[in-house]
């Protein structure tokens, strides 16, 4: 805990290094974000055509991914800023509701298929999870909600 306090007082005092940090944590998570969001809404779909030996259609497969990704979609702007708490917060809660669904599926894949698109899944997850603990950073460098002064 006083570690921690040191680190953010550290941050305080020097705001062209605490400036840096938050630039380099919003360009990290718009680019993981815009690969998520392309790899889930296109990639996942051809990939599962070309491994599942039921070769799904893979228009289909993108439209459904699209309909799935309607409320990340619709927060694309607020993650590509990265500049609101707020905003990052509700990203959070919608890309913890991903993440399980996507946890969940993987594990259920596992069993059902083996290893051949366990793999594609647990991409899937993984990203989520990025954005999820790059979203965590970021909300800890960003100004607090709570103060009336935008310096702390």
């Amino acid at each position: 805990m006083v570690a921690n306090r040191a680190d953010k007082a550290a941050i305080k005092t020097n705001s062209k290094a605490a400036q840096q940090q938050l630039q380099t944590l919003q360009k990290r998570l718009k680019i993981t974000w815009l690969l998520w969001l392309g790899y889930r809404g296109v990639l996942f779909s051809i990939l599962l055509n070309i491994f599942l030996s039921a070769s799904p259609n893979v228009i289909g497969g993108i439209t459904w991914q699209l309909l799935l990704l309607l409320p990340a979609l619709l927060l694309t702007p607020w993650m590509l800023r990265g500049s609101s708490p707020y905003a990052l917060l509700l990203g959070s809660m919608v890309t913890l509701i991903y993440l399980g669904e996507s946890g969940v599926t993987l594990f259920s894949i596992f069993y059902s298929n083996g290893v051949t698109v366990w793999w594609v899944y647990a991409l899937d997850t993984w990203l989520i999870l990025l954005i999820n603990v790059g979203m965590f950073k970021l909300l800890k460098v960003l100004p607090s909600m709570n103060s009336s002064n935008a310096d702390t």
